[in-house]
């Protein structure tokens, strides 16, 4: 074992969560560094589409979108039923317009206000995103400020402990891939290395609803956060709550993402038949699509909805790969999705019924005020898939780790997948960029609260 050396700050996981961590706190004056077990830097954020929601802000007020913090948080509650922490939600929501212009303005991350469609939960147009619309964009911008910063980022670090005395972190131990094991102390330490969706026995005993699922997320999410916490005395919270997806294309683990199910698309069985509200979010329809026979849907939409998803690098590649099939007719696509073209034909005139307001949903889905599905159409085989857990260690509002009676550990802090979001108790409690929002914004938070801790 090398001797020990010393950081004020050390973060744990490079992904977006500990990147602005890190970068929060080395804006405060605070010498940083980032261990991370991969040999580059990427983590969930790399693998989602890099939107944040953040909620009045000036851009939306410039186009005459009306939106607060507090709408926010009455959004995020509403979502979850209840089933979350309104304060936290609120802190977030207060935040989030200040993380935006914090990354943009003094860290040129490029992010901009995202039109044309709602996400489920949402009630107003609040996503900010790079020019693509990729989490490695926004990955490799938050590691080139990172590089401007001077941060040290020490990659193929495996942490493997937490050295704590009374409660208070004070070295971190990790290997290297020669096996050499490394000490470094510090003052104050900040996990953000994620959930425990790769971690199949962790998934079984929390959401054992997708232990069989498809999961697709960074296979280094093991839980190690959860882990730790635990053996500091850590309150955990949430555990049941995940990120799932009820459209990763079978056999290309790449997401349809569901603007084109928010206006107007719909999923059918091998039966041909819709079986849910598909509208009512993305995450809690996994695990429908998972109980359809054969365990896939079939995600049906139009060339309007077609030329809405160019816009996202993901549709282009799911296109590149084959996942989408088109044709003139609703029967020939049916056919040719081996799909019973009657019950299709059906589903599709029942829909465009709904479209009119002639007919209730027997799902409560609302199609009005949506354009109707013209041809030619187009389909996409899908799977329910695990994407992120969102419960973790219980944090306050400036993203420090509680104890198990309300107290906070000394100097221990959580952001992103290692800290409790605000989704709520399962699947239906998630909205879109609750993700990034909680590694964004509790990354920040920490980071600031990690580098007063020292300057105290």
């Amino acid at each position: 074992m090398s001797e020990a050396f010393h950081f004020p700050v050390i973060v744990v996981g490079a992904g977006g969560a500990g990147l602005c961590a890190a970068l929060a706190a080395a804006d405060a004056g605070a010498e940083v560094l980032v261990l991370e077990r991969d040999s580059v830097p990427m983590g969930s954020t790399a693998m989602s589409t890099g939107l944040i929601p953040a909620a009045g802000t000036p851009e939306q007020a410039e186009q005459g979108i009306d939106d607060s913090p507090e709408r926010f948080a009455v959004d995020v509650v509403a979502k979850t039923k209840g089933h979350t922490d309104p304060d936290i939600a609120l802190r977030l929501g207060q935040e989030s317009g200040e993380t935006i212009s914090w990354l943009r303005d003094q860290h040129n991350v490029p992010l901009g206000l995202i039109g044309g469609f709602l996400y489920p939960g949402h009630t107003a147009m609040r996503m900010y995103g790079t020019p693509h619309r990729t989490g490695g964009e926004l990955m490799a911008s938050l590691q080139e400020a990172c590089d401007a910063k001077g941060i040290i980022i020490l990659t193929d670090a495996t942490v493997t402990e937490l050295h704590s005395e009374a409660g208070r972190v004070t070295a971190v131990e990790f290997t290297r891939p020669g096996g050499e094991v490394e000490t470094a102390t510090c003052d104050a330490v900040i996990l953000a290395c994620s959930g425990f969706g790769g971690n199949a026995d962790m998934v079984a005993e929390w959401i054992p609803e997708m232990a069989a699922a498809t999961y697709h997320g960074h296979p280094g999410n093991k839980g190690d956060a959860v882990r730790w916490g635990q053996q500091l005395g850590a309150k955990l919270s949430d555990m049941t709550s995940y990120q799932g997806h009820g459209g990763l294309a079978a056999g290309h683990g790449i997401p349809i993402l569901w603007p084109l199910i928010m206006e107007g698309g719909f999923q059918v069985n091998r039966e041909g038949k819709r079986f849910s509200n598909e509208a009512s979010g993305y995450s809690e329809q996994a695990a429908k699509v998972n109980a359809q026979p054969g365990q896939a849907a079939w995600s049906i939409y139009d060339e309007r909805l077609h030329t809405l998803m160019l816009d996202f690098d993901d549709y282009q590649e799911a296109l590149k790969a084959g996942a989408v099939q088109s044709a003139p007719d609703i029967r020939t696509l049916a056919e040719q999705s081996n799909l019973p073209a009657d019950e299709v034909e059906a589903t599709l005139a029942e829909v465009l019924k709904l479209n009119a307001g002639e007919a209730q949903d027997e799902w409560g889905r609302d199609f009005t005020g949506k354009a109707p599905l013209t041809a030619p159409f187009y389909s996409a085989k899908v799977v329910g898939a695990l994407f992120h857990t969102q419960g973790g260690l219980a944090v306050d509002g400036d993203a420090r780790v509680l104890a198990d009676d309300g107290t906070a550990l000394p100097n221990l802090f959580a952001a992103g997948g290692a800290a409790r979001g605000i989704s709520g108790n399962g699947a239906d409690g998630y909205m879109a960029g609750n993700g990034l929002l909680t590694a964004t914004t509790f990354g920040k938070l920490a980071g600031r609260a990690a580098a007063a801790l020292i300057e105290d």
